[in-house]
């Protein structure tokens, strides 16, 4: 297979990432029982990594090609194996804080260069599509892996202990490994370093051009709503587990591998339906689907009673049938992120992906924040419900874009 080490390493590196940016959701729980960190305060967290990661796409996009995709990457990757090496011997708040901007930081060089690699190791729209699902469905899968990583190293008798802190010497190694496999792998990039006749200055304000295309905007609005229903879930997915559904803490967060394992199967059987069936029917189809499993879960998550046991088979019927959302929301960002880098050249690339991440981070900060706010003073079940207002503003986003497209 031709790039094979390239495509393996992007699969590491989106792996690395995966588990490090959705860590935010078990680290909130855990800085409320460390350092007494009120809800809304803790939600600080995911600011600081969508934030960094918007800034730091906003600035570094457009001009990403002359760094180079391959060196940006392994300069992320070198900032967080330092970050997570720091991490245990500086347990407070404020390093959790750090970590994340630097986590947040990087992943934004990662995130660009990848999307603009894909472009350079594909020969056209259809295996285009399909890297981007396999990709996008491996994050999935180092979300999971990461909740029962984080889980190892929690000792529930001692809420208060810091021994979970450990779990960044893991990251740390893994982070090195994920270094060490794209320094060894080839990558031609000459297609996008030749012949740039164009200034940073001028690239720059090519970015803010896309922005005035129809399409550019409703893909950015579509990108923004999505990514405000998946983290406002992801992140207090773990906080509803052990608040609403009365479950052990270690339990709760393993309990959240859930979401992320149904996500990966929801991306992988989308890329594999969208062959066949058309786009839209499929992604409006499981926006359909995720309204309906809000309306019928929520409900079952009232008057749960603490369990003794420590267990999956102890499990609220609720804690099983709510994260099966992920299967329906989870194919929307790589379809729609492959059908507007689709209908770019491949120079326009990493601006449009630059973009995508910015609009994605705000999307993400926000979301966490205003179902933090709402879960601390209504609770998680209607935190969890008020959901199904940006579903339908997804599903009207995505009429839009279907037509746009079929005009262009």
């Amino acid at each position: 297979m031709a790039n094979w080490r390239i495509k393996l390493s992007l699969f590491l590196n989106y792996f690395v990432f995966a588990i490090l940016l959705n860590s935010v959701g078990t680290v909130i729980l855990q800085v409320q029982n460390n350092y007494g960190i009120p809800k809304t305060d803790a939600a600080i967290l995911e600011a600081f990594k969508d934030l960094s990661i918007a800034i730091v796409s906003f600035f570094v996009a457009s001009n990403i090609a002359r760094i180079g995709y391959k060196n940006a990457m392994l300069i992320a990757l070198a900032a967080v194996t330092v970050g997570c090496l720091l991490m245990p011997s500086m347990p407070d708040f404020a390093m959790n804080k750090l970590l994340f901007a630097i986590v947040g930081a990087s992943f934004a060089l990662i995130k660009v260069s990848v999307y603009s690699t894909i472009g350079l190791v594909t020969p056209n729209e259809k295996e285009h599509a399909s890297l981007m699902n396999f990709l996008e469905s491996f994050f999935m899968v180092g979300i999971l892996t990461g909740y029962f990583i984080f889980s190892f190293f929690i000792d529930d008798k001692n809420p208060k202990s810091t021994t979970w802190l450990s779990v960044y010497y893991v990251l740390g190694a893994i982070s090195t490994i994920a270094f060490l496999l794209l320094w060894t792998a080839p990558l031609d990039e000459s297609a996008v370093k030749t012949e740039r006749s164009t200034s940073a200055v001028q690239d720059f304000a090519a970015m803010f051009q896309l922005v005035a295309l129809p399409l550019v905007m409703v893909f950015l609005a579509s990108a923004f709503t999505f990514v405000f229903v998946e983290q406002g879930i992801m992140t207090w997915m773990p906080t509803f587990n052990k608040e609403v559904l009365k479950m052990p803490e270690s339990l709760s967060i393993q309990a959240t591998s859930i979401l992320a394992g149904s996500a990966a199967l929801g991306r992988f059987l989308a890329g594999i339906v969208m062959r066949k069936v058309d786009w839209f029917k499929v992604l409006v189809g499981c926006l359909f689907a995720a309204g309906a499993l809000v309306v019928v879960t929520m409900p079952l998550a009232n008057g749960v009673q603490i369990s003794e046991n420590n267990s999956w088979w102890s499990m609220p019927t609720a804690a099983y049938m709510f994260p099966l959302i992920g299967i329906f929301i989870a194919p929307i960002y790589p379809a729609i992120n492959s059908l507007i880098l689709s209908h770019l050249p491949k120079q326009n690339h990493a601006a449009m992906a630059g973009l995508s991440v910015v609009f994605s981070a705000l999307g993400g900060t926000l979301g966490s924040r205003i179902t933090g706010t709402i879960f601390e003073h209504y609770g998680g079940e209607t935190a969890f419900y008020a959901s199904l207002i940006p579903i339908g503003l997804l599903i009207l986003c995505l009429f839009v874009f279907r037509n746009l497209i079929a005009r262009k």
